[in-house]
């Protein structure tokens, strides 16, 4: 097998429909926009002139035929997936039974570690080395509204009965709700990043919008119009008066619930998840097939969700000292959240994890 290492930005037109193909073929667990070539050169058409850039191991065969992708950036001698901590899903894009020893491709990228925060567990390369997992929540629509509203139902939830009475309650004591898709309104879409700039300053979280790339990164996908990957602004006003706004990234017939914010003023009325409810419904008569909402189990997400995608976190390393320390982190992490110390057993993984997310940003 033969490894090249390319910049994202000198794919050729044949890598990005090859690396389509793949991704298609291996269903829709590998469905998200994350995984497609698309992501990796808007990352790295918004971190290049900012001094980074975003580099795609190329799998092939013995025929010269690529055979598997992966993007990454690199951070001194470890590897990071391309966009983290924007990154929501992670994983070698490859042809289905490919087997390759992971370190092979690290050693071609001249790194000695790779780190990884939501690998898909299913893939048969970089999942098996996960150290710790969580469930990304998926809507799928595939069957339409109906379906998918009696198998809510069934499932024992009514969630989308109180979404739909909330609704009736912002019409009856506050006036008309209007949703809008795909909107192009710039005005909101500066105002949902202001809403959620402030909510993670207040929150005291780190603001993963805050450097320039990422701010670009955003604008770039705001302004695509590529058919087939880009982001999506979905709004929600009560009269003439936004109140809720999502910024997602789609891409073939899935949209990945990303950024998400709404005004205050009416948080009585959760405009958040009237929202959700009109871009379900909007979604069910469009070509989008499938609403990710992500990891985090809020509580809304599990009864909305009819099926789940398994993602794991942990890294991979050649021998090394990047990769000793790693593992001695791991080991620390594992043994504090296995005693009984209540919130004191978690303080190992949120560090990682800070660390990690700012590492990433720089």
């Amino acid at each position: 097998m033969k490894i090249d290492v390319v910049r994202a930005r000198e794919l050729t037109g044949r890598d990005r429909a090859r690396w389509s193909a793949l991704q298609a073929s291996l269903g829709r667990t590998y469905a998200s926009p994350f995984l497609s070539p698309g992501w990796a050169q808007a990352v790295d058409a918004a971190q290049a002139p900012f001094g980074a850039e975003t580099q795609v191991a190329i799998l092939r065969d013995a025929t010269g035929l690529q055979t598997g992708f992966l993007p990454i950036k690199r951070v001194g001698d470890t590897a990071m997936p391309a966009g983290a901590p924007l990154c929501d899903y992670q994983g070698l894009v490859a042809q289905a039974g490919l087997e390759v020893d992971p370190r092979e491709i690290l050693k071609a990228l001249g790194v000695a570690r790779f780190d990884f925060s939501h690998m898909l567990a299913a893939d048969p390369t970089f999942g098996r080395h996960g150290q710790g997992g969580d469930l990304s929540y998926v809507v799928g629509l595939e069957d339409g509204w109906e379906a998918y509203e009696q198998g809510r139902r069934e499932a024992g939830t009514d969630i989308l009965k109180d979404i739909a009475k909330k609704r009736r309650k912002i019409e009856r004591e506050l006036g008309p709700v209007e949703f809008r898709a795909f909107s192009r309104s710039k005005a909101d879409f500066d105002t949902l990043f202001a809403w959620k700039r402030a909510h993670l300053k207040r929150t005291r979280q780190t603001d993963v919008t805050a450097p320039p790339w990422a701010r670009l990164l955003m604008e770039n996908l705001f302004e695509s119009r590529d058919p087939d990957f880009g982001g999506a602004l979905f709004t929600l006003h009560i009269g003439d008066r936004l109140a809720a706004a999502h910024f997602h990234l789609r891409g073939g017939a899935q949209v990945h619930a990303w950024f998400i914010a709404h005004d205050e003023a009416f948080e009585r009325h959760s405009p958040g998840l009237v929202m959700f409810g009109e871009l379900l419904r909007w979604m069910a008569g469009s070509p989008y097939r499938e609403l990710d909402l992500g990891p985090v189990a809020y509580r809304f997400k599990d009864r909305l969700a009819n099926r789940g995608r398994e993602i794991v976190h942990g890294f991979v390393g050649r021998p090394s000292s990047a990769t000793l320390v790693r593992a001695a982190e791991y080991g620390v992490r594992k043994v504090a959240e296995s005693l009984p110390l209540g919130r004191v057993s978690q303080w190992p993984g949120k560090a990682m994890r800070r660390l990690d997310t700012l590492r990433a940003l720089g």
